[in-house]
């Protein structure tokens, strides 16, 4: 496999390109544990409602949509590389200001309206760098990986999304582990953002060390780069002007791409994707786990294992994607997936219906999250780093991930109130829209095992 191309080179950008998945990971899910001490510190001294506490909680998911949306903006501007540079400053300044939000501005440790926005801009610049990170990483891998591994090194990027949750869970729980309430409420929330920075600083440094995208460069005329580029991915010069060739066709074929330049089709797929990746509920189980096993009857420690539990599930069955996805093929994978996520939904509904709580709602809660692991969780970001022709990817993806964190801040935000008035119904909800997804890929959604993203505008030009 490797005398076709530089393998070592294609794993040693793909693993720094991943590190913004990580943190994208890291980012979401650092505010579980540290939710319980914001409403402490700042939401009950200043009388707020729980509206203005779940509001907080999920305020990075505003700047995910703006990051989303001005992404395609700044991958066609600044380029996919300096795109995941502004992605780390940006990881890096909201981990510092949301640990201490007092900075500059506030006297350390006194709640004030004045703090809680300042906390909330410092989660919403996060946000936007989540935004920019879950459009550029996959794009920019997909713009480097060859055509037969690119499902596996684009899958990647999801794997390293739940590891950085799982990251956070130990990193959370290791900082608030024999410490008091107290302690936790008034300094370890702040740890708990602040060590973000780490992880920030080392992927900002890295950006530094990787070339950009040949797509990219030939869109940007700068061809000379471009060979460069290829000539070390393929291992190959011929090889390397071949493909180049192919480049330049697709991107020089029209001077100015409409949107729509390759039909409405292509968009509403992508857009649907999206959409229908958010709507089965994933991010419910996965940022309201531990009160989700509260709600069962776990007692508080034994939610947080649960919930570790959950991360381990969601690691290996992100595997067996990667290993798949390359073999099996998209489709095949995101019908299964819809399928187990369907049987886990509807199955959790009928014991919400019958109040019947314990093993069992474990057991398909894990059908549920592996059955979305091995499908729509990775394959969603593979098929939208791919599906788009070369000309329109900046602006195309922009519109589907800014959907994306549309639907997710829609599901996530409407949650605790259809608990309120059912969780039997709100869980049957959710196993509809599995069995919705299924129907959508089987009847809409193209296969794009082995194709070359060249080969993607000959097939929407169809």
């Amino acid at each position: 496999m490797s005398k076709n191309y530089n393998l070592t080179y294609i794993i040693g950008i793909t693993l720094v390109a991943t590190l913004g998945g990580l943190l994208f990971g890291y980012d979401t899910a650092v505010i579980s544990g540290a939710e319980k001490s914001i409403q402490a510190f700042l939401i009950k001294p200043l009388g707020l409602s729980t509206f203005i506490h779940g509001a907080t909680v999920s305020s990075a998911l505003i700047g995910c949509i703006i990051g989303g949306a001005i992404s395609g903006f700044f991958s066609n501007r600044l380029g996919r590389r300096k795109s995941l540079l502004a992605a780390a400053v940006l990881f890096f300044l909201s981990a510092v200001g949301s640990g201490y939000p007092e900075a500059l501005f506030f006297t350390y440790g006194k709640p004030t309206m004045g703090l809680l926005l300042m906390f909330n801009f410092y989660r919403i610049i996060g946000g936007i760098g989540v935004g920019l990170a879950s459009a550029v990483c996959p794009m920019y891998i997909g713009e480097i990986a060859p055509a037969d591994i690119r499902g596996r090194l684009v899958s990647w990027n999801q794997f390293a999304i739940i590891f950085g949750m799982l990251v956070v869970y130990f990193v959370n729980w290791g900082i608030a582990n024999g410490e008091t309430i107290e302690w936790i409420n008034d300094i370890g929330w702040r740890r708990m953002f602040i060590s973000e920075a780490i992880p920030a600083g080392l992927f900002g440094l890295l950006v530094l060390c990787v070339p950009e995208t040949p797509r990219y460069l030939t869109m940007v005329k700068q061809d000379e780069k471009a060979l460069g580029v290829l000539s070390k991915i393929m291992n190959n010069k011929e090889k390397a002007k071949k493909i180049l060739m192919e480049i330049k066709e697709t991107v020089t074929e029209t001077t100015h791409a409409s949107i729509f330049s390759y039909g409405k089709v292509v968009i509403i797929i992508g857009i649907l994707l999206s959409v229908f990746q958010q709507f089965v509920g994933i991010n419910v189980a996965l940022y309201y786990a531990p009160r989700i096993f509260e709600s069962m009857g776990a007692a508080k420690d034994a939610s947080m294992l649960q919930t570790i539990i959950m991360g381990l599930v969601n690691v290996i069955f992100t595997v067996v994607a990667i290993m798949t996805v390359d073999k099996w093929g998209r489709k095949p994978l995101l019908i299964t997936g819809s399928i187990g996520m369907a049987i886990g939904m509807f199955a959790i509904s009928a014991l919400s219906f019958n109040n019947i709580i314990g093993i069992s709602t474990l057991v398909f809660i894990i059908i549920y999250t592996a059955s979305f692991m091995m499908s729509w969780g990775p394959i969603c970001w593979v098929l939208i780093s791919e599906i788009f022709p070369n000309k329109i990817r900046g602006q195309a993806v922009a519109i589907a991930v800014a959907a994306q964190w549309a639907a997710n801040y829609l599901i996530s935000s409407t949650y605790p109130s259809m608990m309120e008035f059912s969780g039997g119904m709100t869980y049957g909800f959710y196993g509809l829209m599995a069995v919705l997804s299924a129907v959508f890929v089987w009847k809409m959604v193209p296969e794009t095992k082995g194709k070359t993203l060249e080969e993607m505008n000959k097939l929407w030009k169809k």
